[in-house]
């Protein structure tokens, strides 16, 4: 990378020419390098983002687990049945299950996108492409992130899962830990339940159940996510007018990129769910497991939930990161923004 006073250009051009702007508007940053921001507007505004974002979106998030551990369509029969059998049980507080819990991702994405940057600063000195640097900061980020977030992750799930039990009968097992849910019991006490019951039961590893798993379904979700999102992104700049927002375009490529990397990794994202909530003893059994329930049909479980999911978090974290990264850069950059 360039030292601080100069401007970053990636091997595909970061900062773009007279092909992508008018002449009035010369060449542009396409890409707001790490040196180029003030990291004190830069950390909390990303943070409040994401914040934001997660309250917002994370309703799906519920879905798409109960969608993924339950047996077959023993209990769902898609989302929308899901989404409207939790919200007649329980009300708008069930979409939320395990949302506090799960609120600790939001100090991880620190580590994760400071990993990320990191991460892209040392392969820049090492002349790398921007698409290799993408691909290894995605991957080493959510490496550091998941070993951060999978103990809040485990218990976040268990959570989540609980509200399952008022239309499961007798034909699924969504309570292993035998937690007590009657009326009244406020969800700290059961978050605290849970994390006991898991230390008591398998000790602090037990928190680390399905880590492997996470990291089998996560780093390469976060390296591909990466390396397709600027490569939709190159290639929108490409086929696009000059007139089209830059952002805009950050935000469907980010959308897209969401899209082929759930459609990749979607069997993996299953049983990383099943290992942890399930208490199954290893990610074979879980793939066997899976296999005998679903056949080919695990390749499409819980799809539709995790591509709505996928691309409405992608878009939506991308307009805040893109539009974060334009606030917090420093003066001597600013009039080679484009929005």
């Amino acid at each position: 990378m360039s030292e601080s006073t100069g401007v970053t250009m990636e091997a595909s051009g970061d900062l773009a020419g007279p092909s992508r702007t008018s002449g009035k508007e010369g060449a542009y940053i396409r890409t707001i390098e790490w040196d180029m921001m003030n990291k004190t507007k830069f950390f909390p505004l990303s943070m409040l983002s994401s914040f934001s974002v997660r309250c917002c979106l994370f309703p799906l998030t519920v879905i798409k687990t109960q969608l993924q551990v339950q047996h077959k369509s023993d209990i769902y029969k898609g989302m929308i049945d899901c989404a409207m059998k939790i919200y007649r049980s329980e009300g708008v507080p069930g979409l939320y299950r395990g949302f506090w819990i799960s609120s600790v991702q939001i100090v991880s994405g620190v580590f994760y996108i400071s990993t990320y940057e990191g991460v892209r600063h040392i392969l820049t000195d090492l002349g790398a492409g921007h698409r290799l640097k993408a691909l290894a900061g995605g991957g080493c980020a959510s490496l550091v992130g998941q070993t951060i977030i999978v103990p809040f992750d485990v218990i976040s799930q268990h959570a989540m899962v609980l509200g399952m039990s008022a239309h499961a009968g007798s034909k699924s097992d969504i309570n292993p830990l035998g937690i007590k849910t009657w009326p009244g019991r406020s969800r700290l006490n059961i978050s605290m339940d849970i994390g006991r019951e898991i230390l008591r039961r398998d000790g602090f590893r037990g928190f680390y159940r399905g880590y492997t798993a996470s990291l089998m379904a996560y780093v390469p979700n976060s390296a591909m996510w990466w390396a397709f999102y600027h490569l939709y992104q190159d290639e929108l700049c490409r086929i696009c007018p000059a007139w089209v927002s830059h952002l805009f375009i950050q935000c469907v490529a980010g959308s897209l990129g969401g899209f082929t990397t759930t459609i990749l990794t979607n069997p993996l994202d299953i049983v990383r769910a099943r290992l942890q909530v399930h208490r199954l003893d290893s990610m074979s059994v879980a793939f066997r497991e899976l296999w005998h329930e679903e056949k080919l049909n695990c390749f499409f479980k819980g799809l539709s939930a995790r591509l709505v999911q996928s691309a409405a978090f992608s878009f939506s974290i991308i307009l805040g990161y893109e539009t974060i990264k334009r606030i917090a850069i420093d003066e001597q950059y600013k009039h080679q923004i484009r929005w």
